[in-house]
């Protein structure tokens, strides 16, 4: 898991940086895989994990040495059982939020071309949705100011 720490830039910030417990930052890579029919993928969260049956763009945790590209492919493969190119990785957005206990930044890419076909390795489900119907899931608070981005890219 990559951890870094940020330069304060405001009060609160500087306070937070000044506690004895910040809060670790936990980079992860995510992607909107986009089909012929332009519809994204959403993985559901399986049981056992942290805000689990919520529904996500599929990607996970950058290791150290890894660079997010790199980490995307293999968490696609881990996942989902499919294989890409890093020349087929677009980036798109960012989104940064604090947890309770990590702040995440989570980068984000477009990916329109893979091999195989996408199954829930690890549990939960899969869903291919319009753009337009992104809100009717229910995202962890990371995922949403990314809905408008693929909506603005897709509609």
């Amino acid at each position: 898991m990559a951890t870094f720490q940020s330069m304060p830039t405001t009060a609160a910030d500087m306070a937070e940086s000044t506690s004895t417990n910040p809060l670790p930052t936990v980079l992860v890579s995510a992607v909107a895989l986009v089909d012929r029919d332009g519809r994204v993928l959403l993985a559901q969260r399986p049981e056992g994990k942290k805000l689990a049956g919520m529904w996500e763009f599929p990607g996970g945790k950058v290791e150290p040495g890894e660079t997010p590209e790199a980490a995307l492919i293999r968490e696609l493969g881990e996942e989902l059982g499919i294989d890409t190119a890093e020349s087929c990785l677009a980036p798109l957005s960012f989104a940064s939020h604090s947890y309770d206990d990590f702040h995440l930044i989570m980068l984000v890419f477009v990916c329109r071309k893979w091999q195989g076909h996408p199954k829930p390795l690890e549990g939960g489900d899969l869903a291919w949705v319009r753009a337009a119907r992104l809100r009717d899931y229910e995202m962890p608070p990371a995922d949403l100011p990314l809905i408008p981005v693929l909506q603005d890219l897709l509609m």
